[in-house]
């Protein structure tokens, strides 16, 4: 038998693990030729990270909005940001902060799509969201080598709360279909027992046999063509196909195995299971694959925020855990990456799907509430950031007003960043996509951010 845990294949099985190519449904127009990034690192920070409280502070608004927080200088004059993210600030001239995003969404599990596709979320079931920016670039054929074109880390951990962020919407390929979705890791990569899956064969199936199981596949494939137009049968097939190259690619086990990092490089990351998560992130670009998405994991503490959910304990859980955690890793992959020349062609997205009240304490209607301590849900305004592959490092775009309460200049979308996004992966966000139904329709409706692009 292949030496594939049972539990691990099928999960990655059911997760689009092995995608192959169907008939084409999206055709770029010729005219359209941008600079192509080789990859894509997503840092999705769950939750709603409080804007106010990282990079956007008010040091002159009342203390009931301003928090406890005091504004640093950074290496882009003028700019401050907040006091926990020093080595952001010092790197501050490779980031492009936009502190206007806005849209009308406070829940937690659909605001997520407004973020991953740049569409606000269907009233209906995953099944029918629309496909993330990673199904997109994988129903291109975006990536080299066996490897998945797709993948996203989402660990799971002992005692941790439930797992909204499986929930959300926004994540997969939606109506693109199983096939196009992300193969999903959920293995802590900071405890040394860390492995995705044993892409090896076992010392009783030599390669002959290996190919002769691969020919028996076949066979049977050919019997359930009448099958193949449901589509989890056609992603199950694809998914099979493509484990038998990883098993003859070594460089699969290679992208996956951690120790291979000097231990000052992982130390640089962080010893954590977000910290590692963006190493294991940064090796799985250089290996070829195209996007990875990193969401921020539940670390399984008690007493303390869920995710960046900073309902209560605000300023305790974003200095003590959050904003330390985030600052190092995030910092380490953009050394990591200009010192292996990597920037330039790898684009780097930090972002939340909201932002968080104004006034501490505040509840607002669809939230959840707020401790004395915390702050609600707010998708009014927030921000986001980009760095590296076609972004102008250095400069801010937006504005919020005294309160972090609303966008005072260039109000930003999140079909705007999906636009720029697509622009810098060098695919035309006005392109021609075909639904189920072969029903033409427009990837992005949104405007790239000129000002952010070079």
């Amino acid at each position: 038998m292949l030496n594939l845990h049972r539990r691990e294949f099928l999960r990655a099985g059911g997760a689009s693990l092995f995608g192959l190519s169907l008939p084409q449904l999206l055709q770029a127009q010729s005219r359209f030729r941008p600079a192509r990034p080789k990859a894509c690192i997503v840092l999705f920070m769950w939750g709603g990270p409080a804007q106010q409280d990282t990079w956007d502070l008010k040091p002159d608004a009342p203390d009931v909005y301003r928090g406890e927080f005091r504004p640093i200088s950074t290496t882009v004059p003028g700019l401050q940001i907040c006091e926990h993210l020093p080595r952001l600030a010092q790197r501050a001239h490779q980031l492009a902060l936009i502190r206007s995003m806005t849209h009308d969404n406070v829940d937690h599990t659909r605001a997520t799509h407004f973020l991953l596709t740049g569409k606000p979320p269907p009233p209906g079931a995953l099944s029918d969201d629309w496909p993330s920016y990673g199904a997109i670039l994988s129903k291109l054929g975006r990536g080299r080598g066996p490897l998945p074109p797709f993948v996203s880390m989402m660990p799971v951990v002992p005692n941790g709360s439930p797992r909204f962020v499986e929930q959300s919407h926004g994540q997969g390929a939606g109506w693109l279909g199983p096939v196009y979705n992300p193969m999903r890791i959920d293995a802590d990569a900071s405890l040394p027992s860390y492995r995705v899956g044993d892409f090896s064969l076992s010392a009783d199936v030599t390669p002959l046999r290996a190919g002769g199981r691969q020919e028996l596949l076949r066979s049977i494939e050919q019997q359930l063509r009448g099958l193949e137009r449901q589509a989890q049968v056609h992603a199950m097939s694809s998914h099979y196909e493509r484990a038998f190259s990883l098993l003859a690619a070594p460089e699969v086990t290679r992208a996956f195995d951690l120790t291979q990092e000097p231990r000052s490089v992982r130390e640089r990351y962080g010893l954590n299971i977000h910290g590692q998560s963006v190493l294991q992130a940064r090796r799985l670009v250089e290996a070829g694959v195209p996007i990875v998405t990193v969401f921020w994991p539940n670390d399984g503490i008690t007493n303390v925020s869920v995710y960046w959910d900073t309902h209560n304990r605000n300023f305790i859980d974003l200095r003590e855990r959050l904003c330390p955690v985030t600052d190092l890793a995030f910092s380490a992959l953009l050394d990591d990456l200009a010192q292996r020349g990597m920037l330039d062609d790898t684009l780097v997205i930090w972002t939340g799907e909201m932002g968080r009240t104004p006034r501490v304490g505040q509840s607002v209607v669809g939230g959840a509430g707020a401790g004395r301590d915390g702050r609600d849900h707010w998708g009014k305004v927030f921000t986001s950031v980009l760095a590296g592959g076609g972004i102008r490092g250095g400069i801010v775009h937006g504005s919020s007003d005294r309160y972090a309460a609303e966008p005072a200049s260039n109000p930003t979308p999140p079909m705007d960043l999906a636009a720029t996004i697509y622009h810098c992966l060098g695919v035309n966000p006005r392109m021609e996509i075909h639904d189920r139904l072969n029903r033409p329709l427009t990837l992005c409706d949104g405007q790239v951010i000129d000002s952010l692009v070079r």
